[in-house]
């Protein structure tokens, strides 16, 4: 039996409930539909003249939610899209904030609200930005019923606790070492963010000032696995240019290591990250930035063996095993996957780091679905600073696969650069000077998905 038939029975419920909350009427050629979910989300269509047979639903970022949905990331590639024959359509889950867990649950029923308004689908693509990405992994997992194929950009795809793990290890080390005895520095169980973000930010701040300061936090950024280019607009640091790695590390540090962690604990209903059974000494052994931070070690006099026996001595934190289950739930993708998924990453992202995408590869590896994965990267800083050709040409590429079933070579650098060029040409949209790169990341320092007891 197809799939979508497989589907239309299953949710004939959600389908029935999703018609009754429509205000208008079956969707006419290029119109935009707005409605409201089950769960109080609401949600927007984007109807073209000809329909291609393909939906996209698009899940928002941290924060996207309360507020106007969005089809996605910019209006003039929703724009290039239904011109291209897509039905495009977006959620604003009713929550907002780490809104994970109501947005696995409103995506499918956009999909009954497209079946309602447009027809069904042939193929279905979860795509999305940021935790959007992370949500459009965990989908093709969850509903495979649902979605056949899925286009995480710049997504935590190795999901919230080996993010989180890393952001504690960045924590742990810095609180450890520059000031062990300050409350304020919560690291877990958070009570106060905004007040926790100023004291990391006071202590952080005054660290930078001196040379021993400077190597500490480029071994706590190192152990978080913060790129040592972060700063969009900056030229990449030379590879001996240790002073401006470490600028960049240094600027990166708050948004990439000092994560908000107090919303998502609420969620959880506990601490979700761990730190017992790590080696911190084995951790930058394995760094790429190793070479780094014993630069700036000699040239501040410091001991780096005695710093990181002091990191691997402190005392360390345990997790909630309910909270961690939640958060496998909501979502820590396993890579067990049934149809196509192409993943966009930056090279200098610190939230999530590029080395997710190497974990999600592994896990997907593991359970035998290579085949089905591909990954694209550009070789810059920043978070989810993708021109809007650069997205166009990777959609195309799932789109092809989809069509012919085989990845061929649709979505190498190479061939991702012909068609991003060549959709700007004609179309107009912006195209960035830097092409796809063939890019293998780092593992992940902490890829664990279950506490280490």
């Amino acid at each position: 039996m197809p799939r979508r038939r497989t589907h239309a029975m299953a949710a004939a419920t959600g389908a029935a409930v999703a018609a009754a909350l429509l205000t208008a009427g079956p969707a006419t050629a290029a119109d935009t539909v707005h409605g409201t979910l089950p769960s109080g989300g609401t949600y927007v269509l984007h109807v073209p003249d000809a329909w291609n047979g393909t939906a996209l639903v698009w899940s928002p970022g941290y924060g996207g939610g309360g507020g106007t949905p969005v089809g996605g990331p910019t209006d003039s590639l929703v724009e290039w899209l239904v011109d291209e024959g897509y039905v495009v359509a977006g959620t604003s889950s009713a929550s907002g904030g780490w809104a994970v867990e109501a947005l696995l649950a409103d995506q499918p029923a956009v999909v009954d609200a497209i079946e309602v308004e447009v027809g069904e689908p042939d193929d279905v693509v979860a795509w999305g930005a940021s935790m959007g990405g992370q949500v459009s992994a965990a989908l093709m997992e969850a509903r495979p019923d649902v979605f056949d194929a899925a286009l995480p950009l710049c997504g935590s795809v190795a999901g919230a606790i080996p993010m989180l793990n890393g952001s504690l290890d960045g924590t742990f080390a810095l609180r450890m070492l520059l000031a062990p005895d300050d409350d304020r520095l919560e690291l877990v169980d958070v009570r106060d963010e905004m007040s926790r973000q100023a004291a990391f930010r006071e202590v952080v701040d005054e660290a930078q000032a001196t040379p021993e300061g400077r190597a500490r936090i480029a071994l706590a950024a190192s152990l978080a696995q913060v790129p040592t280019w972060t700063q969009p607009g900056t030229p990449e640091p030379g590879g001996r240019d240790w002073d401006a790695q470490q600028e960049q590390l240094y600027d990166a540090f708050m948004w990439g290591v000092v994560s908000p962690r107090q919303p998502l604990e609420e969620r959880a209903g506990g601490v979700f990250s761990w730190n017992t059974g790590v080696d911190y000494a084995a951790g930058l052994a394995g760094s790429p930035n190793a070479r780094l931070v014993r630069a700036l070690y000699a040239e501040a006099g410091l001991d780096l063996r005695a710093d990181l026996a002091a990191i691997d001595g402190g005392d360390r934190i345990s997790a909630d095993a309910d909270a961690v289950a939640y958060m496998q739930r909501n979502a820590t993708p396993t890579g067990d996957i049934a149809g196509p998924v192409l993943t966009l990453h930056e090279t200098g992202d610190t939230a999530p780091t590029v080395t997710q995408a190497r974990t999600y590869a592994d896990r997907v590896r593991a359970n035998g679905d290579a085949a089905l994965l591909r990954q694209a990267f550009v070789d810059r800083p920043g978070h989810c600073d993708f021109a809007d050709a650069e997205v166009a040409a990777v959609l195309s590429a799932l789109q092809t696969r989809l069509d012919t079933g085989r990845w061929a070579n649709f979505a190498t650098p190479r061939a991702l650069d012909a068609a991003a060029d060549e959709i700007a040409a004609s179309s107009g949209l912006a195209r960035r000077d830097e092409g796809f790169a063939q890019i293998v990341p780092d593992r992940m320092l902490r890829p664990e998905r279950e506490e280490i007891r």
